[in-house]
């Protein structure tokens, strides 16, 4: 099949490159002409805009958007909007709210898959997970280059009607954020625990045949291996957080209790910032008990 991509940057060259190793053609655009041409020298047929890609992609349009989620993919949809027909498909395979996947679904002539992806840079070499929502038809129709992109048939498949794909992929990533607070606070009590322990070789240990191995255990041994058992001078500082906020947004209006997730969540947030509610705590045991008040430097 051909298929053209838009958005170049390190999950849409992914994207072009397993798509041209399983043999299909590629037509390809981003602003960074850069990143146009090193696919072009990759195989893929550059193009210099988005009406350009849409031209030379001829007949029925393929369409696959790797570009952040918000006014970008609305821009995108903009320009190609007059080049499009319901025989089209246009798959946007950003971190895209699920409402906004539904509502562009209900107003782009071309039949829209959302298609939550999971996998990260390592998706290069093993392929991605795919949660795709959409119509079932474009589903099929699109089966070939899910088939390149994810890991395989069992790699993907259609979740349900517009949203469902980037709804499924929301949730997944507020799992993702519990998961890596349990693993944080685990490993935070082993570092600061009775014993000396070499956390690179306790994570190893864990990720053989233990009941809480994961790829996330196996990044942990990664992160001790490469910075250290106390992890050098990595920030107390974690950045993201759209998706997990929506997880909880989304719990709190179905009245579901997603607990753990929100504690991840707000610790991610906590990390960013001096909280004044600890600060009025150090104080206010001043107040009760006299406890020795805790100062900033330069205070």
């Amino acid at each position: 099949m051909q298929l053209g991509v838009v958005g170049l940057g390190r999950m849409g060259r992914i994207v072009v490159d397993r798509v041209l190793d399983a043999g299909h053609d590629v037509v390809a655009f981003d602003i960074d002409e850069a990143a146009v041409a090193s696919v072009a020298e990759a195989g893929a047929g550059p193009a210099d805009s988005l009406s350009d890609l849409a031209d030379r992609l001829g007949g029925a349009k393929r369409i696959w958007l790797m570009v952040p989620a918000g006014d970008a993919v609305d821009a995108a949809l903009d320009d190609l909007a007059p080049h499009l027909g319901e025989e089209d498909v246009i798959v946007d395979g950003g971190n895209s709210h699920f409402e906004d996947s539904v509502r562009r679904a209900d107003s782009t002539d071309a039949a829209y898959l959302d298609c939550g992806t999971s996998g990260g840079p390592a998706g290069a070499e093993l392929g991605f997970s795919l949660m795709i929502g959409g119509p079932e038809a474009a589903y099929e129709t699109m089966r070939p280059a899910f088939d390149a992109v994810a890991t395989g048939p069992d790699g993907h498949d259609r979740m349900g009607p517009a949203g469902s794909g980037h709804y499924v992929k929301m949730v997944h990533n507020g799992v993702e954020y519990a998961l890596m607070q349990a693993y944080g606070e685990g490993f935070e009590l082993l570092h600061e625990g009775r014993y000396d322990l070499d956390l690179e070789t306790v994570a190893r240990t864990w990720n053989n045949g233990a009941v809480i191995r994961s790829w996330l255990l196996e990044l942990c041994e990664e992160a001790f291996r490469e910075e250290g058992a106390d992890l050098g001078d990595v920030a107390d500082n974690v950045a993201g957080g759209s998706t997990g906020t929506w997880t909880v947004q989304e719990a709190l209006e179905r009245e579901v209790p997603v607990p753990l997730i929100h504690q991840a969540l707000a610790e991610r947030f906590a990390s960013r910032r001096e909280r004044f509610s600890r600060r009025l705590a150090n104080r206010l045991r001043y107040g009760f008990g006299r406890h020795e008040v805790a100062r900033r430097d330069g205070a």
